[in-house]
C-alpha cells in the first residue's frame, strides 16, 4: 500500500516558515491578480490565492475585469502595475478569453514580477538553470518529493502532458537533478508501457482516472496534478464504480474532486502517492506566495 504524500500538511510548514520570516523582513510583499470574465473555477482559485495573502500578511489586489474587455485596456493595466512600487507580483488568472493573445498578454507582465513563472525570459532562464520564477506547481511537485526523500538522480522520470504550466517546466527541473526524463502526450505510441517503465510518474493530463494500474511500475512515485470536477453520477459510476462513495457525494455536494489517476487501483501498486485533494494543490498556493515573497527579497536588495 503507498504512502500518501500529504500536500496540505508540507504547504501548511512552508507557509507557517514563510510567515514568520516575513514577520523577520519587514517587508509587506505585493501581489495583484487579474481576472477576466466570470469562469466560475477561476474567481475560486482567485479567491484562495487572496485568502493566502491575508494569512501571510501580503498585500493583495484584486483586477476583476469584464469578459469583453480590450487588449488595450488589460496592457494599459499590466503595464501600470509593472511600474507600482507597491506590487511585487502580477498574475494573470488563466484562461482568459480567446479574443485576448495570451502569450501576448503574458508577455507584457514584467520579468522580475512574473510570480507565475510563464514570460519568456523566465522560460528561458529555467531551461538554462539559471534563477528565475519557476513555475508554482512543477515547484511544489520538487518540494513534494524531496520532502518524501524521493531519489532522482539517475533515475527515469515520466510526465503525461506537455503543457506550458506543469508539464514542460517540471520536465526542466527533472533534467536538473539529472533524472532521465521522458514526456508523454496524446501522440505517444505504447503510453502505458512507457509508463510502466517510470520510477517516478508524473500525471498533468486533466482527464479523470485516466492513470490506472496497468500504467504503474510496482513500487514507483506517482504525482498526480490532476483536478477534476466531475458531476455527473452515470460518469462517475462509469469512473468509479457502481459501489463507490464518490457517488453519493455528487448526491450531496452536487460535484466530486478526483485527479488523473484512478486512486483505489494505484495505490495498492505505487510506493509513493499524491492524494486528490490535499496533494500538489495546496504546494501550488504555497509556492505562488513563496515567489512573491522572493520577488519583494530581490526588490529590497535592489533598493
Amino acid at each position: 500500500m503507498a504512502v500518501l504524500m500529504d500536500g496540505r500538511t508540507l504547504a501548511h510548514k512552508i507557509t507557517d516558515g514563510m510567515r514568520h520570516e516575513v514577520d523577520a523582513s519587514g517587508l509587506r510583499p505585493g501581489l495583484a491578480v487579474i481576472l477576466v470574465g466570470e469562469n466560475p473555477a477561476s474567481a475560486v482559485y482567485v479567491r484562495m490565492k487572496e485568502k493566502a495573502c491575508e494569512k501571510l500578511g501580503f498585500f493583495s489586489s484584486g483586477f476583476r475585469l469584464p469578459a469583453d474587455v480590450s487588449e488595450a485596456e488589460l496592457t494599459t493595466l499590466i503595464l501600470r502595475l509593472n511600474n507600482d512600487p507597491d506590487i511585487h507580483g502580477i498574475l494573470l488568472q488563466l484562461p482568459i478569453p480567446g479574443h485576448l493573445d495570451e502569450k501576448k498578454m503574458l508577455s507584457l507582465i514584467s520579468p522580475d514580477k512574473d510570480v507565475d513563472g510563464f514570460h519568456p525570459v523566465n522560460v528561458g532562464k529555467l531551461m538554462v538553470g539559471d534563477e528565475c520564477f519557476v513555475p508554482c506547481t512543477p515547484r511544489g511537485i520538487m518540494a513534494l518529493v524531496d520532502a518524501y526523500n524521493v531519489e532522482l538522480e539517475g533515475k527515469r522520470v515520466v510526465v503525461i502532458g506537455r503543457s506550458n504550466i506543469v508539464g514542460k517546466p517540471i520536465a526542466m527541473l527533472m533534467l536538473h537533478r539529472h533524472a532521465t526524463v521522458t514526456i508523454c502526450h496524446s501522440r505517444t505510441v505504447d503510453l502505458a508501457g512507457l509508463c510502466r517503465e517510470a520510477d517516478v510518474l508524473i500525471a498533468a493530463v486533466g482527464r479523470p482516472y485516466f492513470v490506472d494500474e496497468t500504467f504503474v511500475k510496482p513500487g514507483a512515485t506517482v504525482v498526480d496534478v490532476g483536478v477534476n470536477r466531475v458531476d455527473d453520477v452515470e460518469t462517475a459510476s462509469q469512473l468509479f464504480g457502481l459501489e463507490s462513495p464518490k457517488l453519493q457525494k455528487i448526491r450531496d455536494k452536487g460535484y466530486v474532486l478526483c485527479g488523473d489517476v484512478n486512486f483505489e487501483e494505484v495505490e495498492s501498486k505505487a510506493a509513493l502517492l499524491t492524494p486528490v485533494p490535499r496533494g500538489v494543490g495546496p504546494l501550488t498556493i504555497a509556492m505562488l506566495m513563496q515567489n512573491t515573497f522572493d520577488s519583494a527579497k530581490r526588490f529590497a536588495e535592489k533598493g
